[in-house]
C-alpha cells in the first residue's frame, strides 16, 4: 500500500478538485460537501467513504497554524483593540475555513479510494 510519487499526483489532485478519483471526470461531490453516490462518468462507488469528522479537523488544524502566528505578529507588532482583531481574523478564519473543506474532504475521500479502505478495497483489486 505504498503512495508512489508518481501514481499520488492523479487521485489527490482529482481528490483537492472535487473530481472523481478514478477517472477524474465526474463530480466527487452532489452538494457542498456530500460525497456522491458514483461516479456519473464512470459508475465507480464512492458511497463508501468513512471521511466522518476528519476532514473537519485538518481543516482547524490548518486555519489556526495560518492564523495563530499572523494574529500574534500582528498583536506584537501593532498592539489593535479587541475589536479589530475581530475584524481581522474572523472572516478570515471563516473563509479559509469554508474555502479549505471541501478540498479536503475530497483529498480524505481519494486517499481511502486509493488505499482501498472502508469498502473500496474491491475497487483497488479491479485496478490492480
Amino acid at each position: 500500500m505504498s503512495l508512489s510519487a508518481k501514481g499520488a499526483g492523479n487521485w489527490l489532485t482529482r481528490g483537492l478538485r472535487g473530481r472523481c478519483p478514478a477517472c477524474g471526470e465526474g463530480n466527487l461531490f452532489r452538494a457542498f460537501v456530500k460525497v456522491a453516490e458514483r461516479c456519473a462518468s464512470c459508475g465507480e462507488a464512492l458511497h463508501h467513504h468513512r471521511a466522518d469528522d476528519f476532514p473537519a479537523y485538518l481543516v482547524i488544524v490548518l486555519v489556526g497554524h495560518i492564523v495563530v502566528p499572523l494574529a500574534m505578529c500582528v498583536e506584537i507588532a501593532y498592539t489593535p483593540p479587541y475589536w479589530l482583531h475581530a475584524v481581522l481574523w474572523l472572516p478570515l478564519v471563516l473563509g479559509l475555513g469554508i474555502g479549505l473543506l471541501r478540498p479536503t474532504k475530497g483529498m480524505i475521500v481519494a486517499l481511502q479510494w486509493q488505499m482501498g479502505m472502508h469498502g473500496f478495497a474491491e475497487a483497488k483489486r479491479a485496478r490492480a
